[in-house]
């Protein structure tokens, strides 16, 4: 590989790790996925010193990460006697929030949650706030995680850059 390419790559490696990182709160984006395909690209460029072992734990590491993000709101939404339309409407609020404004992402969820209970069952408004907080705290959750994994993950490419 010539200069040109090699650097092309580490810049795209750079490219899909912010991507990633903006993917760990927008629901259309795989975070760790598109972030891991950032480490991916370090690997072949000869600024990089990834190794494969490297690549293959990180890769596990965010397939893991992706899978529970999608299964903690729907756990803890079922652990807080809510039902499946809780965790939409926290989904659907979470894309509502991001027309809102950046506060917004915290609130628009379990406003969310709880409309999407209150639709599934409006006679108990106390099961709908405690199941709107299992959807939110499942949201949090997965999201944490998700955002510490990428973290981790543009450490590991910035370690990886030769001086």
């Amino acid at each position: 590989m010539n200069f040109d390419a090699t650097f092309f790559l580490v810049i795209l490696a750079g490219f899909l790790l912010l991507i990633g990182l903006a993917g760990t709160v927008l629901p259309v984006l795989p975070g760790p996925p598109i972030a891991w395909a950032g480490l991916l690209s370090a690997h072949f460029s000869s600024y990089s010193k990834l190794s494969v072992w490297i690549l293959v734990v990180t890769g596990i590491v965010a397939v893991f990460v992706t899978v529970i993000d999608n299964i903690f709101p729907s756990l803890m939404t079922k652990k807080a006697g809510g039902s499946k339309a809780a965790t939409w409407g926290c989904t659907i609020g979470l894309i509502v929030s991001f027309f809102l404004g950046p506060v917004m992402i915290l609130i628009c969820p379990f406003l969310g949650a709880l409309i999407g209970e209150l639709i599934n069952d409006s006679s108990d408004t106390k099961k709908a706030v405690k199941a709107a907080f299992g959807a939110f705290t499942g949201f949090l959750l997965g999201t944490g995680i998700k955002i510490i994994t990428v973290m981790c993950f543009i450490w590991i490419f910035v370690w990886s850059l030769r001086a």
